[in-house]
């Protein structure tokens, strides 16, 4: 039997990151999304950029949503380390 956190964690669809730093004069967001493609895949959509702007997105594919979820916590992290921090999440209802 799940606990609620891990079923939270397997609903969870996305983040949005931030990170300022005035002195440094840098305000950037970093956007991770899980998606589902026309083609029956799942994508992990990432976004970044500079807070304001369009930015650059890209989408890495994967054979299932766990996978695609072990990737958004392997960014996730890699993010956390450089400084940033949660801004919204959204999870399925």
């Amino acid at each position: 039997m799940t606990n609620a956190r891990d079923s939270a964690a397997d609903k969870l669809q996305m983040l949005v990151l931030e990170r300022r730093d005035p002195s440094r004069d840098m305000a950037r967001f970093y956007v991770l999304a899980i998606e589902p493609t026309l083609f029956g895949d799942v994508a992990l959509a990432r976004e970044w950029g500079r807070i304001g702007t369009f930015g650059r997105r890209r989408l890495d594919l994967h054979a299932d949503v766990a996978s695609a979820a072990e990737a958004l916590d392997v960014w996730l992290a890699r993010k956390s380390r450089r400084g940033y921090q949660i801004r919204a999440s959204r999870l399925l209802s």
